[in-house]
């Protein structure tokens, strides 16, 4: 269609112009001196120009090997300086980084290997064992392994590379580009976190980059001056685009290195680098307020706190907000979506166990389920806070609308321009949607449709129970039974305690009371904090024949 005006050069430029790496090296330029990365733990800063050099000799080793146009770098990282300089490097040859999750078995590292055929994997020395047994497994062999970010000391396996000695030789000069950057070109792949093995493979592309640092700094507000410090792995969409690479780097802000979740650490960091946003999930902050609360430090730096990855429930807010900053956000989202909901200070506490409503630039419904077919997106449940529905999601702004080789599960998720979730939820007139469970969870016990949510948001109200995860198993006279994993606060909480504690709770009804119950000292986590009700759900039969899950 014609337009009113000349459009070409608008259109050369936006779509080719217009990306994340272009915005990072703005700040090379105007915050030259400025601190990009802290590494308490190696005491170490690096300016933007020395990260920029860095990344540059990154690049210049990666094309000697033959990194090109859409060729996959896979990370196998912690949070480190190194995972800084990959994020940047792949994109200067045209490159994609593919951002693994080094706690993976090597079987699983194996299958993510062969799925998406990294030309180089670059690794941290704390999983050198499990690197060379995954490397022995897959059938996919990569072409070079690089030890990174070694501050144990080790000695690399046989025919691999210490990343200093990897990058010893490589100019500190922008590479030469030999390709013109396109803002679809996929930048960055993700993997999510889930039931099978073989993880999903999330393809990111530029635009998905620019426009979800944009949501960050719009919403937080995040400035140039700000110091972040993102309390969760940085392989995951809420580590490296909440307070994480991508937003920091491109609004030239500083970045807190923090390998391995230390409360105290955290609170003593907030105070000696001024600390503005802390990003964790709800059990990081649980953890960070028992510190403040054993040893106060002066925390009045803080802009914010953010936390993702589970709902905040009311209980739990207004003790952060006392305790740590009022100051406290609650974002919503998926590995696919980044985050499409959010609660900010204002919604708080009252908006806690939601995840409010939808983002700037994000629609967030709740539309009706059939058992055969999709529902259209305009078709939604009441928005009386208790007709239950899928939760679907509209963010063209922050997902490619796909899986890397995975047209089945593309056309699960992907339909007309919404993200079908798998989420269970309700909604009210204000919008403010409540996350009630995942479809695949729903239990049906005496006919009746029951989701684990409620029963652990109310196990939770009870002083003595510290964490809590409800699943079913099969039961001959009500098709199903509720059974609940808890996680006590003391050696006091007896199974006879939690049985009387659910028979009088006024958030229960009789047939969602539990019938079964376990203590146990942990729950199955994912690294975002995401339940893995998966895991107990598989051994939940075993458990009752064994006895472990008992009845009052």
């Amino acid at each position: 269609m014609a337009r009113t005006y000349d459009d070409s050069m608008f259109i050369d430029t936006f779509e080719h112009e217009y990306t994340w790496l272009n915005g990072f090296m703005r700040n090379v330029h105007r915050f030259s001196t400025r601190s990009a990365v802290i590494d308490p733990d190696q005491k170490k800063n690096w300016t933007y120009a020395e990260l920029n050099a860095e990344a540059n000799r990154l690049a210049h080793a990666l094309k000697k090997d033959g990194v090109q146009k859409n060729d996959l770098v896979m990370t196998a990282l912690r949070n480190s300086p190194a995972f800084c300089t990959c994020y940047i490097a792949p994109r200067k040859i045209g490159g994609i980084l593919l951002a693994a999750n080094y706690n993976l078995a090597a079987g699983e590292l194996a299958l993510l290997i062969t799925h998406n055929k990294p030309k180089i994997i670059i690794y941290s020395a704390n999983i050198r064992d499990v690197m060379v047994q995954a490397e022995s497994l897959c059938k996919w062999k990569p072409q070079r392994f690089v030890l990174a970010d070694n501050i144990e000391g080790y000695e690399p396996p046989k025919n691999h590379l210490l990343y200093e000695d990897y990058i010893a030789e490589a100019s500190e000069k922008e590479p030469e580009r030999n390709f013109r950057p396109h803002i679809y070109d996929e930048v960055l792949r993700l993997c999510t976190s889930g039931s099978t093995a073989l993880p999903k493979s999330v393809p990111i592309n530029d635009i998905n980059e620019v426009l979800s640092a944009h949501d960050v700094i719009m919403h937080y507000p995040l400035r140039h001056d700000d110091v972040c410090l993102n309390m969760t792995p940085q392989f995951h969409r809420g580590g490296c685009h909440s307070g994480g690479q991508c937003p920091t780097f491109y609004a030239g802000a500083a970045l807190i290195i923090m390998r391995s979740f230390k409360p105290q650490s955290a609170l003593d960091w907030v105070e000696r680098y001024g600390i503005t946003f802390m990003m964790g999930t709800p059990a990081n902050l649980a953890m960070l307020a028992r510190a403040q609360e054993r040893n106060k430090r002066n925390l009045s730096n803080l802009r914010g706190i953010v936390t993702m990855g589970a709902p905040l429930s009311r209980t739990d807010c207004m003790r952060f907000m006392d305790t740590l900053t009022p100051h406290i956000f609650n974002g919503y989202g998926t590995t696919e979506t980044f985050w499409n909901s959010f609660l900010r200070p204002d919604d708080l506490p009252d908006g806690a166990g939601s995840v409010g409503a939808s983002c700037i630039d994000d629609e967030v419904r709740v539309v009706r389920i059939y058992e055969n077919k999709k529902a259209e997106p305009d078709d939604t449940v009441p928005q009386d806070n208790s007709t239950e529905g899928e939760i679907i999601v509209f963010s063209p702004e922050k997902t490619t609308y796909s899986y890397y080789q995975n047209k089945e599960a593309t056309a699960e998720r992907f339909y007309k321009g919404w993200m079908y979730t798998g989420d269970i939820g309700v909604w009210d007139k204000k919008w403010f949607v409540t996350v009630r469970g995942r479809k695949d969870d729903m239990m049906v016990v005496a006919g009746e449709n029951i989701y684990p949510t409620q029963i652990e948001d109310a196990l939770s109200e009870y002083e003595k129970v510290k964490d809590c995860m409800v699943v079913s198993v099969t039961d001959t006279v009500r098709g199903e039974a509720v059974c609940a994993y808890v996680v006590p606060k003391d050696d006091s909480l007896t199974i006879h305690d939690l049985a009387l504690f659910c028979s009088t709770s006024p958030m229960l009804s009789a047939y969602k009371r539990p019938r079964y119950f376990a203590l146990l000292k942990e729950l199955p986590r994912t690294a975002t904090g995401k339940k893995m009700r998966f895991v107990l759900k598989e051994r939940a039969k075993e458990d009752l024949e064994s006895g472990m899950l008992r009845k009052d």
